[in-house]
């Protein structure tokens, strides 16, 4: 969902105009501001320090260790959040492809060690519910990946407020067409081909995979599902932040 935005908050910047977006691929136009791997791709942070202001930074830093600064100059932050179930399934597979993480194990290995937050980024308890905290002082678009496939235009319509541009009806209608995941995949600025392949291993699974919600199913047993239901309520009780699990 990170790089769905990124795409969307780049075209809303551009007008709209998808030729602008393909000026080169979206980890350079986006920069993320915790990437290295010396020797193989510039990094976050060199990328941003030549860019001038008003920069995109992308992120996946929990809310409490990203730099002070972020906050005290009310920096503006979309957060997408999906639900507990599809990310776990989808962060599974991102594992298996990229090589800059230890192997995963069987998918039932990899589930325990989610659930314990003993994965890239720590609890996603902790993260989505730092966030949803935090919109309360600072400001803070708090998008849902499930509401963004249900209704796209409607949901990049909130995004063009919260970044006080003004695009026409026509021009939602083209970003949410460019932005969708058939484009995305068969965009090679979008679906990270670029990438070389001892970092990324597309052959194991791409990076754009299959952008549903819902595909916890095909992988959660009856057993795992209750189970992770049952610590999801724990770890999740005394926030009322909400998430649905299929459309």
């Amino acid at each position: 969902g990170t790089t769905w935005i990124c795409e969307i908050v780049d075209m809303i910047l551009h007008g709209g105009d998808p030729e602008q977006c393909k000026r080169d691929v979206i980890t350079r136009r986006v920069p993320m501001l915790e990437f290295a791997a010396p020797g193989k791709l510039p990094s976050g942070t060199d990328l941003l320090a030549s860019r001038p202001s008003p920069r995109v930074v992308k992120t996946h830093l929990p809310a409490r260790v990203l730099p002070p600064s972020f906050w005290l100059n009310g920096c503006k932050v979309i957060y997408v959040a999906r639900n507990a179930k599809d990310v776990a399934v989808s962060f599974y597979h991102f594992y298996l492809m990229n090589k800059l993480l230890p192997h995963a194990g069987t998918w039932a290995e990899y589930l325990e060690e989610f659930m314990a937050g003993r994965v890239v980024y720590g609890s996603w308890y902790d993260h989505v519910k730092g966030y949803w905290e935090r919109r309360k002082e600072h400001p803070i678009l708090f998008l849902f990946y499930e509401d963004m496939k249900e209704d796209p235009q409607r949901e990049i319509g909130k995004v063009v407020q919260f970044l006080q541009r003004e695009l026409s009806p026509a021009v939602l209608d083209a970003i949410a067409h460019h932005t969708s995941f058939e484009s995305m995949r068969d965009n090679p600025t979008t679906n990270y081909t670029s990438v070389p392949a001892d970092l990324m291993d597309h052959h194991v699974s791409p990076f754009m995979r299959k952008g549903i919600a819902g595909d916890w199913k095909n992988h959660f047993t009856v057993a795992q599902s209750e189970r992770f239901d049952e610590d999801y309520a724990q770890k999740m009780a005394g926030t009322d932040l909400r998430f649905r699990t299929e459309l």
